[in-house]
């Protein structure tokens, strides 16, 4: 039984072990060389607050983690286009963007937009203090309630509020604007995810219809 505890704690930090070093690799292989300083800035504190969330969750609530490491949905809902998954190349290009010198961004920009990323990565991580059961797939899982409570007394989908802001921001702390074109369709991306959480909430998760029209932003407070 021991054992078995010891091997569920070891196997939670297999996805962010895998996680980190893939990034690692999407941000050194393009750029050909490893004098990509900002990637080494961005990915050091990437990497610290991966950690410090694993540690952190793997004491608290393990079964968080588990429900992090699910990639099957239960439900099924309607798939985004398929154009919009060049959203992914935005995490390719600044590696090129270094390895041609295509952009010039000044250094006090860079720090400035890595600060954005880590605050919001900060802020993800109180999202999943109020809400343990904010997962990578589209679920609801027995006694889950509505969380209505931190952020989500603001908007209805705060973990994704937070993954638009550090898409967006990533480019610039990597020291790319190119990159930043194709970032830009992580809004459509989200929405299209919203879109079909929503109905699955609406349907299976009581009380959230009622939350909804208390709340009734989902994404960005004012706009939707």
């Amino acid at each position: 039984m021991e054992n078995n505890k010891k091997q569920s704690k070891a196997k939670v930090y297999v996805v962010p072990v895998v996680l980190i070093a893939i990034m690692w690799l999407i941000l050194f292989i393009p750029a050909g060389t490893l004098k990509f300083w900002e990637a080494w800035v961005l990915w050091s504190g990437f990497s610290l607050i991966t950690f410090f969330i694993t540690v952190y969750f793997s004491k608290k609530n393990p079964e968080f983690l588990e429900r992090r490491a699910k990639v099957k949905e239960k439900e099924t809902t309607k798939k985004a286009p398929a154009f919009l998954k060049l959203y992914y190349l935005g995490f390719i290009l600044p590696g090129i963007d270094f390895r041609f010198n295509w952009s010039h961004e000044t250094v006090w920009f860079i720090l400035l937009a890595n600060l954005i990323v880590f605050a919001t990565y900060i802020f993800i991580f109180y999202v999943f203090k109020v809400n343990t059961y904010a997962s990578t797939v589209i679920q609801v899982e027995k006694k889950q309630e509505v969380i209505t409570t931190g952020p989500y007394s603001i908007v209805r989908h705060p973990m994704y509020s937070g993954m638009v802001i550090i898409s967006l921001f990533m480019p610039l702390a990597l020291g790319s604007y190119f990159a930043l074109i194709p970032m830009l369709l992580i809004i459509p991306l989200m929405v299209f995810r919203i879109n079909g959480e929503e109905e699955v909430l609406s349907r299976s998760l009581k009380g959230y219809k009622e939350y909804s029209l208390k709340t009734p932003y989902r994404l960005i407070p004012f706009v939707w």
